[in-house]
This record gives C-alpha cells, structure tokens and sequence, in this order.
C-alpha cells in the first residue's frame, strides 16, 4: 500500500511544554479513507456465506421486517446461495493475487490516488482504502488513521451516484467507526461526483477509445447502472435521477443523440418491481429489434466486479446472443485509468480544501 507519509516516519513525540509523563502523540495529518462496496475473501462455501450474510443482513440494502427477513435468509437463502455465489466468483477470480478483481482494482487506484495527492501535498496526507462488507473492514482502517496521527479524515464512498443502499450505508459505517474513538478526528464525507466534469469526461473518453477500436460502429450504447426498488424512488432515493443525468451528460460531452444511448439497470433481486427497464431483457429487445450490435458500459461503478465482469460480461451477453444479436462489446469501467484518478483526485481536492 503507498502511503504519503508511512507510519514509521511519523515518530510520536512528547508535546512541547507537556509534562514528563505526558503519553506520546505522533504529529497531525489528513486520511483520506476510499470506501468501496466489499468482496469475499475467498469463494468457498463459508467466505462466501460470511459476506453475503453481512451483505443481506444491512437494512440499509434489505429493508423487510428482520421478523420476517432473517428466517429467510438464514434458513434458506444462506443454504444455497453461496454455492451460486462462489461459482460465479470463480470465473472472474483474480488467482495470481488470490482475491477478487475489485480487491485487486480498489488497490491499484488507492496506489494512483495516493502518488497523486503526495505530488501535490507532499507528506501531510496519508490514502487508504476499506470495504463495507468483507475486509479491510471501515472501524480497522479509522482505528489505523487515528493510530497514524490522522486528525482529520475525508470518507470518499466511491459511488458516482448517490444511493441509499451504497453511498448512506457506507457512511453509516464509517459514522459507527467513528463512535468507537476516544480522540474522535474532524470528519468529512465526499458527495457523489454524477455530474462532476472530469468524471463525464473521463468516461467519455473510454467509449471513444472502444469505439475506435472497433471496425464496426456499435448501432447503440446501452449504460447500465445497479438496479434498486422502484419504491427507493418513491421513497426520495435521488439515484434514479442522477443516473439519467449522467447518462445526458455523456451523450452531450460525445455529442450523440438519443438514439444511440440508453440507460438501463441491471442485478433485480427479490419479488418486487424495480427501476426499469431492466438491463437483461432490454439487450434482448434490441436484438430483435435490429440493434445486432451493441456496447454496455457500467457509470455507476468505479470499478470492475461480480456485477460487471460475470453479470454483464456473461449473464447479459448472453441474452442478447440468444435474442439475434450479433456482437457484443463490454466497455470496462474506469478502474485506475489516468484521466479517472485525475477525476477522482480533483474531487478530492475539492473536498479537502481549508484543510491542507
């Protein structure tokens, strides 16, 4: 892990005109502290039965009466599930690192972000990351920034878009964290980055990159976002809103028309209706409606994952194959590619400005 300045040059000292028996205190800095979804630490039956429970268990992501939800997921759901779970973990397992490609790409961006920021502030910053479910768990990376001497700390969920079951949860997380310090840092959360110029353009140019690369033009560019209930909505969870902005900014920045763009979400879970249309038989609609030739890009994810590279790179290619069509191109999500970290490294500044 690069770290600004490592724990072992920040050397605890005695604070001038402190008595003798004063207990040492290393010198003050800023964390900035990533936070992205989770992943389990390996994919046999147990590891995955362990995160898909903390998972399922959040009222934040499943929010049924815990009367009527636990029975469910604990006696049935938790019995099969990981089997399904593990499998589709192991066709996109990262073998060489022994952990799944969000582990591996969460670490290469923290890296970036972290060489970034040193350029920039020099040593009084120190960047790392954590999970919400799984590990590094929030409370054991806020316990390691207060230890360094962290005073301040600026909590960036990386989610572009706002939503209850991702943003809010991850800042609860952080929030109860932060309960447990007797010496409680100053602390800041990043807002989504949706309609953040960098991040559109930093997107925008992906797409141009794959197009480019391609000898026949896609007919249609599908966007496809995470799905959520569309009681989350009706509720006021402004994630459906924002993604359908994000999706307009793009087409203006690629100065497309509506034709050859459209938002879609994906991963429905459970019986009630959610934000549609729904990602997986949308791809199939426009097969047979012509549209032999498609791209999927996923906005909503900072980096590739279960959601990503099984579900929509297998799941969903093969709903459109099955329905006529005829090629299909996944566009990889942003991960650690420059003109991201610069995106993500700008928001930062932003939101650490009066604080360095």
């Amino acid at each position: 892990m690069f770290d600004a300045k490592s724990d072992g040059a920040a050397v605890a000292e005695r604070p001038h005109h402190a008595p003798a028996d004063h207990p040492a205190v290393k010198p003050a800095r800023v964390g900035v502290l990533l936070a992205n979804l989770g992943t389990p630490d390996a994919t046999d039956y147990w590891s995955m039965r362990r995160y898909l429970n903390e998972f399922l268990s959040d009222r934040r992501v499943i929010d049924y009466s815990p009367w009527i939800w636990q029975p469910l997921l604990q006696l049935i759901i938790l019995s099969k599930r990981p089997f399904s779970s593990g499998e589709a973990y192991r066709s996109i397992w990262n073998t060489e690192a022994d952990e799944s490609p969000l582990m591996t790409i969460t670490k290469d961006q923290t890296n970036a972000i972290a060489a970034t920021l040193k350029a920039r502030y020099g040593d009084d910053v120190r960047v790392d990351f954590c999970m919400r479910y799984g590990n590094p768990s929030t409370e054991s990376k806020v316990r390691e920034m207060v230890e360094a001497g962290c005073r301040k700390i600026l909590f960036f969920p990386l989610y572009p878009h706002y939503a209850g079951a991702t943003s809010a949860t991850a800042n609860d997380q952080f929030f109860r964290a932060l309960m447990k310090e007797k010496w409680q840092p100053v602390a800041r959360v990043v807002p989504p980055y949706y309609d953040e110029p960098a991040y559109i353009d930093a997107l925008a140019q992906s797409i141009e990159r794959a197009y480019a690369a391609k000898e026949n033009r896609p007919d249609i560019l599908v966007c496809s976002y995470h799905g959520v209930p569309k009681r989350y909505l009706e509720e006021g969870d402004p994630y459906h809103c924002q993604c359908q902005k994000t999706t307009r900014l793009l087409m203006e920045r690629l100065g497309w028309d509506k034709t050859e763009i459209k938002t879609t979400f994906q991963s429905r879970f459970g019986p009630e209706e959610w934000l549609q249309p729904y990602t997986v038989e949308e791809v199939a609609r426009l097969a047979e409606a012509g549209k032999k030739r498609i791209a999927v890009c996923a906005p909503a994810f900072s980096a590739d994952c279960i959601e990503t590279l099984e579900e929509i790179n297998e799941e969903i290619r093969e709903s459109f194959e099955e329905a006529g069509g005829e090629e299909f191109t996944y566009i990889p999500c942003l991960n650690d590619d420059t003109a991201h970290i610069e995106a993500l490294s700008g928001v930062i500044g932003e939101n650490l400005k009066g604080w360095l």
